[in-house]
């Protein structure tokens, strides 16, 4: 067995590497911190005091309300259509529960405070809020008023016990779900963390728990509740819990995880005798995520890390999306699989689990299965004539005692198509959260997931589904820089009322809008490349696909991103650069042309033109293709000519930039410097050995007192040429002087301008002749 673990664990390695290497995970667009302030697309808030150590976040899209839970505090903000009105209530643990927690041993800034982990809506005016309250959970009802208002008020003396609805260490993960003023938590529920069970606390009834049975539950990590009906009886309604549990599954090495879904009945009231007030009708299911490997052998996810339901039209089938990661030593692998409830809950309705005896093998149960079937809940689906239940104390105890002995079932639950939606493996960061998004476009529904990450940054991504076949092709849209500062996602809510998504971090929580249209370009080949079913060409500019239109110009490029499909009656050279912006070189030197593709996801290819000839760049050990351009080492004067930098995406290719490379006589510059440099000291000519930016002064080339800066700034202007005196000072300023030497001479550099865009005029107007100023520079020497 531990052969065969070890080969798996290898050629699983081996499987998502390969399966990586073909798909493009790079983002065709990287936004920064900055790019998203700077368009209007994102806002953060960090509490009232510059530090939120958010632990819970709650979107009320009835109220426009955004409520947030974190280290003895809570917010209210108002989503208004251009700013956010904060409210702010201090909620700290009750008095000498601090002290308490601190002669505990427990840490006095991470673990005794009242650190708020549950929000949820209690009723049309309150919410149930619920915190560690530094290690003895409490829980309190927030008035919020009614929609429209801006109330916000709590009795911090008024609370109720939090024990089963909250964890006492803030670090513990947990699940919770409300239904009918009853609360579903699945959690560890004592101080020392080793009391795993779902609980059912609050409302009319008795409080609901699981029996402390290894068989039900083995050391779980709960992830995510919901109620999920299955039909139109309210009576057969089911909480559905998604988590962790160590498996006990045959073949599997010990410590092994699994990924389970359980289920409770709404209406389970527990049994007689030893099922009191314990639940009746939980069984459980095997969430698989693998990729299909050679010969059978499966890359297995088995680390449940978040969950979401994409709610549809159905309420009663919703798409369960997941992301996994592995939990091997040799790689670091995540994928997001998705699942059918229709699959969910024909695994529940197979066969059961059964193993005999320590030394039997596991397989399905082919004996009598009690009548009503367990786990299903007391309603009119299950009553038949004459053998009717009224709740379930009315089971037989042969109904009871058979699903406490069996609550696992034989046959897991695989993912839609038998394969992730997305795989990814050796990358930088790790997938943390997820939401997504349904989006109708010109050619189908897309659906765009929004992916969290521990280092603060938001994934933009579709599949794409080639065709009649199996594959898919995996579409990173953008990455988003959410935060200033690499910091952990640890929750996303999405309004699709709002466009935006709500991300959540220690640092604070901001609003992102789902998209940003015309950030893509102003070119109708630039929107098809972009593939964003958010978006799409309508003649004019990049804009918000919108169906039923009535403006029947829109142009989408999603499943091939070619603008030469999409944009064939556009005019495609819009998109090139025609006009070439000079460079100075020196020989001898290094000099480098900047060309950057605005997206990741493009490869660059490199032309010179001399005598209205064209030809690639050859690339050597002194010219060097690099990411962000071309690097001559040593220039040479052979090296001069006009250079065309050229992207190609999705098979559409466009100029980026032309460049007239231009190269000075390195001889000349050498005497000239030298000439220059006799007032200058041994010991700084030694420390600029081979390079000038080190010590030329930024005054050198400005109007002074030094005869000889005049001299150097006569000789510079006459090797460059007349013509391109006023970016003489421009080029110098950014080559040789620092950001401290800059400010410094700031103004001089502006009165300088000054004196020559004055003579300039003088010249012009006694001339009668208007000279044309060159375009800018566009390269440095380094």
């Amino acid at each position: 067995m531990t052969k065969i673990s070890s080969f798996n664990v290898i050629m699983a390695a081996l499987l998502v590497s390969s399966v990586t290497a073909t798909q493009r995970n790079v983002p065709r667009l990287r936004l920064s911190y900055k790019d998203l302030l700077s368009t209007n697309r994102s806002s953060i808030f960090s509490g009232h005091h510059g530090q939120l150590t958010l632990t819970s976040v709650f979107l009320d899209e009835y109220r426009d309300r955004l409520f947030l839970g974190g280290k003895d505090v809570l917010y209210s903000l108002m989503l208004g259509p251009t700013s956010t009105e904060s409210k702010e209530l201090y909620w700290p643990p009750l008095p000498g529960n601090r002290e308490n927690c601190i002669q505990t041993g427990k840490d006095p800034q991470t673990d005794c405070a009242n650190f708020v982990r549950l929000l949820q809506p209690y009723n049309r005016t309150h919410l149930l809020a619920c915190g560690t309250g530094a290690f003895q959970p409490m829980c309190a009802f927030v008035y919020v008023g009614h929609r429209g208002e801006h109330v916000f008020t709590i009795d911090p003396v008024n609370v109720e016990n939090g024990r089963g609805k909250v964890p006492h260490d803030p670090s513990f993960r947990f699940a919770s779900t409300f239904r009918g003023g009853e609360l579903y938590t699945g959690l560890t529920a004592d101080f020392l963390g080793r009391d795993s069970v779902i609980f059912r606390s609050m409302g009319g009834r008795s409080t609901m728990r699981t029996e402390t049975d290894q068989k039900l539950l083995h050391d779980p990590k709960f992830i995510a509740a919901h109620v999920i009906p299955d039909n139109d009886d309210r009576d057969d309604d089911k909480v559905y819990f998604f988590f962790t549990e160590k498996a006990s599954e045959p073949g599997d090495r010990e410590g092994a995880i699994h990924t389970r879904v359980g289920r409770v009945c709404a209406n389970d009231v527990g049994g007689q005798r030893v099922l009191v007030n314990k639940w009746s009708t939980f069984i459980k299911a095997r969430l698989v995520c693998s990729v299909p490997g050679p010969h059978g052998i499966d890359t297995h996810f088995n680390q449940l890390e978040d969950v979401f339901l994409l709610r549809t039209k159905d309420e009663r089938n919703p798409d369960v999306y997941a992301i996994f990661s592995t939990i091997s030593n040799v790689f670091q692998g995540f994928a997001v699989c998705v699942y059918r409830m229709a699959d969910i809950r024909e695994a529940f309705n197979g066969p059961f689990a059964h193993k005999e005896g320590p030394d039997y093998q596991w397989g399905a149960y082919e004996g009598r299965v009690p009548y009503p079937r367990p786990g299903v809940c007391p309603s009119k689906i299950t009553n038949q004539p004459g053998r009717e239940f009224g709740s379930t104390k009315d089971f037989p105890d042969s109904v009871l005692q058979f699903a406490r002995s069996h609550p696992l079932m034989w046959r897991p639950v695989f993912p839609a198509l038998r394969r992730p939606v997305l795989v990814q493996a050796n990358i930088p960061h790790k997938l943390q959260q997820i939401v997504v998004d349904r989006v109708e476009a010109e050619d189908g529904h897309y659906d765009v997931m929004f992916i969290g990450t521990n280092v603060g940054t938001v994934l933009k991504v579709i599949t794409i589904q080639n065709g009649n076949s199996l594959e898919t092709e995996e579409v990173t849209l953008e990455e988003l820089h959410v935060f200033k500062v690499p910091t952990p996602i640890t929750s996303i809510h999405i309004s699709v009322k709002r466009q935006a998504i709500y991300v959540g971090s220690p640092a604070g929580v901001a609003q992102v809008k789902l998209h940003r249209c015309e950030t893509y370009g102003k070119a109708c080949a630039e929107c098809c490349l972009a593939r964003d079913p958010y978006c799409a060409w309508d003649g004019f500019t990049c804009a918000q696909y919108t169906p039923n239109n009535k403006r029947r110009y829109r142009r989408q490029g999603i499943r091939h991103g070619n603008p030469a499909l999409q944009c064939v009656d556009q005019n495609l050279s819009d998109v090139d650069v025609t006009e070439d912006d000079v460079v100075y070189g020196t020989e001898n030197n290094s000099t480098f042309l900047e060309c950057v593709p605005r997206s990741p996801q493009a490869s660059v290819s490199w032309l010179v033109q001399r005598d209205d000839r064209k030809e690639e760049v050859k690339l050597d050990d002194r010219v060097m293709a690099t990411e962000q351009g071309l690097l001559f080492r040593h220039l040479l004067h052979e090296d001069e000519g006009v250079y065309i930098c050229r992207s190609r995406e999705h098979g559409f290719s466009q100029t980026l930039v032309r460049l007239s490379l231009q190269v000075l006589q390195g001889d000349a510059v050498d005497e000239l410097m030298s000439r220059d440099n006799a007032g200058f000291s041994d010991s700084i000519k030694e420390r600029s050995a081979g390079s000038y930016r080190a010590w030329m002064p930024c005054t050198a080339y400005r109007s002074g007192t030094s005869s000889h800066s005049r001299l150097w700034f006569k000789d510079i202007v006459q090797m460059i040429g007349p013509s391109n005196l006023p970016h003489v000072e421009e080029y110098c300023e950014r080559m040789w002087c620092n950001d401290k030497l800059r400010r410094k001479h700031k103004s001089m550099l502006e009165k300088y301008r000054q004196a020559q865009e004055s003579a300039r005029k003088a010249r012009s107007k006694s001339s009668g002749e208007r000279n044309r100023m060159p375009r800018d520079l566009k390269a440095r020497d380094v």
